[in-house]
């Protein structure tokens, strides 16, 4: 088991207008973080949904740099899910432990951006990050993240949401070979994939957790929705748990949701390029 890195900590939702997606995601029943803006060589600005222990953000590109180029190339073909972070105790130690697994990584990152704080006041949350080289599994590119100053992250009254969000409860990801991507995936976190009854692979995390599946299987688990704009491979649904699924329904109507087994999925046209579904 890995000692330094945990389940994950949160996904990114690469947005081209991060306005319009703020909006967008208040329209769902989330409360909307106010924008932050990273330190100038990330070049990035984002809007953070806070969960209980977890979040998503939604991120943009405010000015291109040379850290954001890749961001760019992507926007140029889509929106969706760019990363997933996990949890780092120590950045440091967890980039070491995964070095001496044989794992590739790049370099710890240090930056910041300022939050505002309930009565008006302005603080820094800060983060250590360092990315994993090279993908484990197509379309799934993974970091990990330690939380210098969690109390300027999880903000009093940002964690409370209209739709109940409470948790991240599973990422989706699709894959032209779903044992070979969870098995790249597993190698990494030291975990072995487990099968779900309609065949898809579930990693366990520690936190959400990781599935894989085909693009059969994913329109089989959503039959009816509109699953279009999605990459052929890669990280798709945002599946996030609620505590009383009517009032996400409610917040979801109008968006071309629909309901089933694998919960209220809202289609990638009305949540930015991703499946939001909540279970």
């Amino acid at each position: 088991m890995l000692t330094h890195l945990g389940g994950i900590d949160h996904g990114v939702v690469l947005v081209r207008d991060l306005d319009a997606a703020a909006a967008g995601f208040a329209a769902l029943g989330f409360t909307i973080a106010a924008r932050g803006t990273h330190s100038p060589h990330m070049g990035t600005g984002n809007n953070c949904v806070m969960l209980r222990r977890d979040y998503f953000e939604l991120l943009g590109v405010l000015v291109p740099t040379e850290l954001n180029a890749r961001w760019r190339r992507l926007l140029e073909t889509r929106e969706g899910i760019s990363g997933i972070a996990l949890r780092a105790h120590d950045a440091d130690a967890g980039r070491t432990e995964l070095e001496a697994r044989g794992i590739a990584t790049l370099p710890v990152q240090h930056f910041g951006r300022p939050v505002v704080l309930p009565g008006g006041h302005t603080a820094e949350t800060r983060f250590q990050t360092f990315h994993v080289a090279e993908p484990p599994a197509p379309g799934l590119r993974l970091f990990a993240c330690q939380h210098l100053t969690p109390e300027a992250t999880w903000v009093p009254g940002l964690m409370d949401h209209a739709n109940t969000a409470e948790a991240l409860d599973a990422i989706e990801v699709l894959a032209a070979d779903p044992a070979a991507a969870a098995a790249g995936v597993g190698r990494l976190l030291d975990r072995a994939p487990a099968a779900e009854p309609d065949g898809a692979l579930r990693l366990e995390t520690g936190a959400a957790a990781l599935v894989f599946l085909t693009a059969g299987q994913l329109a089989a688990r959503y039959t009816g929705l509109d699953l279009g704009g999605l990459p052929e491979e890669g990280p798709v649904t945002l599946a996030i748990r609620v505590a009383d699924r009517a009032a996400a329904a409610r917040c979801a109507a109008g968006a071309g949701a629909i309901e089933g087994a694998h919960g209220i999925a809202v289609p990638p046209a009305a949540a930015h390029g991703i499946i939001l579904a909540f279970r």
